[in-house]
């Protein structure tokens, strides 16, 4: 770290459970937003994220793979980290819970707390959700469902540690009082306080007996400490706390100037994080700010409802820097935000291609073509002239209001209007019809020169949201200076125009995505397989099952979900099935594996694979496929 104002800034780290969707990826692209503004202001910044590995959820995943936990989220982890690094996000550590040196110092936090009495063992009876492993009473579910995702919850009985939450309320008031800027938008800190300290809190499940898979209480090792001290404690074990002595950078960053989080979580970053750092009595964070999800439509992402939407998938189709730019000026500062196709699409012609694009392409062009490409500052001699500065001093203003207080979405608004008043600018002075006098030469210059600047300025304040199209634009003018002020440069010598944004024929376009959906529907499903019906038992008797061993398994080119497994049936004969499991299983995870095949289902031609039959597999929530394994029974069994 420099001797510049430190910044840092955290995500919530992904849960391994599954490969990130759009929604998921808000957090880092948001993150990494904020941390470039703060870098362009000065600040020496540190932004750090990961992944969240342990508990009962991977456990039972990992099981139905085949495969040990740590290999299972060895392979999600790395998909998280992949979709980070798609969207261009400039993170300066990323964290696994499954690191040794965070799983040391999480035990070391159990230890000291348990020590100084703020944990003590107890019984456990009450409602359980293993999706969100989250404990409640019977009063805080909804509709006899979990509050958190709606799902169903299961009675659960067992031993565990408590931390002490009732002994910290008081302080925890205290802290918001002193601290009115601590919880972002204010309306999530009025449903803390409404919902969860007014009422009286309880004290909270911090072990687990039920599963293996989490960091064992150091001196019980029946017992594996739970997400609340293992996944929250990240935020300080990654940047080396150690109740034995912290490292110089921990004494540096801590505490966190700001958690980025998503608003279902911020209970567990406002009151339970808060009383483990004041348990240890350590700084609590500045800031933490709950934004709001990103929705398909009216609804959330589930693969039952087929509306999921990956980012990495986007950035391919799209571009990098159209996502983040959909996701930072499309999500409300409060509320909910949406994403559809249509809806991508239509920003994407509307503000990259028409209003950005068109206007750094046509005034770099215009420069290039009657000035050979150098233009010097001229009088303001128009109306219109002083509007244009007027407006881009204005909008700097807001600008940085906007990004100071995270309301990146109208931030975006801002600066995309001083990018109309360009365009309108332009249709106000014809720069087309200057040229044609050369006694026009002189404001011709100088309107050039105006819209010119004004890019720059643009160029600059885009730069934390679109960095790749910023760098464009700055290779474009061919001029590195960045002082956010109107006339800090004096002449400008432009290169090449190049495009920035190719506007989309959103027809075409949907057209593709539904034919691209349609064909994996086809690969994954033979055409011969009706659509579900009552069937009589004779038609049920009809259907062969048998055992069958997997000897070998590879993907299938040009078919990303699809992969051609050969089997032992017991016929004495190789049978070959392509399967659409290639999103959940390496070719790796298969091989040796058991599983129910329907052996007299007529061959289908998938992706030039002859595929004689299908084995079956389970469709679960939250995006997750489980094939149905049944190791141990011989090859060639028949399933009745």
């Amino acid at each position: 770290m420099s001797d510049k104002k430190k910044f840092y800034i955290t995500t919530a780290i992904a849960y391994t459970s599954r490969k990130p969707h759009i929604g998921n990826a808000y957090d880092i692209v948001l993150a990494d937003m904020i941390a470039r503004y703060k870098k362009m202001m000065g600040f020496d910044v540190f932004l750090m994220t990961g992944s969240d590995e342990h508990g009962q959820k991977i456990e039972e995943y990992a099981k139905a793979a085949g495969i040990s936990p740590k290999e299972y989220v060895d392979n999600v982890s790395g998909e998280i980290k992949g979709v980070w690094d798609s969207l261009n996000t400039s993170y300066d550590k990323f964290i696994r819970t499954t690191d040794e040196d965070h799983e040391k110092v999480v035990a070391k936090i159990f230890k000291k707390l348990y020590e100084q009495g703020d944990i003590y063992k107890s019984t456990y009876e009450g409602k359980y959700c293993v999706p969100c492993e989250s404990f409640f009473t019977s009063s805080q579910l909804v509709d006899g469902k979990c509050p958190d995702c709606g799902r169903e919850v299961i009675d659960s009985k067992e031993e565990a540690y408590f931390l002490r939450l009732s002994k910290y309320q008081d302080k925890l008031m205290e802290y918001y009082e002193q601290n009115p800027d601590f919880i972002k938008p204010e309306s999530r800190k009025n449903e803390m306080i409404n919902n969860f300290l007014k009422p009286g809190l309880s004290d909270l499940c911090v072990s687990r007996s039920s599963f293996k898979w989490g960091v064992p209480v150091p001196f019980d090792e029946g017992h594996v400490i739970y997400v609340w001290i293992d996944a929250l404690s990240n935020y300080i074990t990654g940047i080396g706390y150690d109740p034995d002595g912290s490292s110089e950078q921990y004494n540096k960053l801590w505490p966190a100037d700001l958690h980025v989080i998503g608003k279902d979580i911020v209970r567990f970053h406002t009151i339970y994080w808060p009383i483990i750092l004041m348990a240890l009595g350590l700084p609590l964070p500045k800031q933490v700010l709950g934004h709001p999800w990103v929705l398909v439509g009216e609804d959330k992402m589930s693969k039952s409802k087929g509306n999921v939407i990956y980012a990495d998938d986007l950035a391919k189709r799209f571009g990098i820097d159209a996502v983040r730019y959909y996701l930072l000026s499309e999500i409300p500062f409060t509320q909910d935000g949406t994403i559809t196709y249509e809806s991508f699409i239509t920003k994407f012609n509307a503000d990259l291609a028409n209003t950005l694009g068109n206007l750094v392409n046509r005034s770099i062009a215009m420069t290039n073509k009657y000035f050979g490409g150098t233009v010097k500052a001229g009088e303001i001699t128009e109306d219109c002239d002083k509007d244009l500065i007027a407006t881009a001093e204005e909008t700097i203003k807001n600008y940085y209001a906007k990004m100071d207080s995270y309301h990146n979405a109208d931030a975006c608004e801002t600066v995309m209007n001083l990018a109309k008043r360009c365009n309108k600018y332009i249709d106000e002075t014809t720069p087309w019809a200057l040229a044609k006098d050369e006694a026009n030469k002189p404001r011709l210059e100088a309107v050039l020169y105006n819209l010119l600047e004004c890019i720059r300025l643009l160029g600059i304040m885009l730069s934390p949201i679109i960095p790749d199209s910023c760098n464009s634009i700055k290779t474009q003018l061919n001029c590195n200076n960045t002082e956010l002020k109107f006339g800090a440069v004096g002449e400008y010598s432009v290169g090449e125009a190049t495009p920035l944004f190719a506007r989309l024929d959103m027809a075409k376009v949907l057209e593709e995505i539904a034919a691209e959906k349609d064909a994996e529907k086809k690969a994954e499903t033979p055409e011969n397989v009706a659509t579900l019906a009552e069937i009589s038992i004779e038609d049920f008797a009809k259907i062969e099952l048998k055992a069958a061993k997997i000897t070998a398994c590879e993907p299938v080119p040009k078919a990303k979900k699809l992969l051609k497994l050969t089997l032992d049936d017991g016929s004495g004969k190789e049978r070959t099935v392509a399967s659409g499991i290639a999103k959940w299983y390496k070719p790796e995870d298969l091989i040796g594996h058991t599983v129910i095949v329907v052996a007299n289902l007529k061959p289908a031609k998938l992706c030039g694979v002859e595929s004689q039959g299908m084995i079956l597999a389970a469709d679960c929530a939250d995006d997750d496929v489980k094939v149905v394994f049944i190791d141990g029974v011989p090859a060639g069994s028949k399933i009745r």
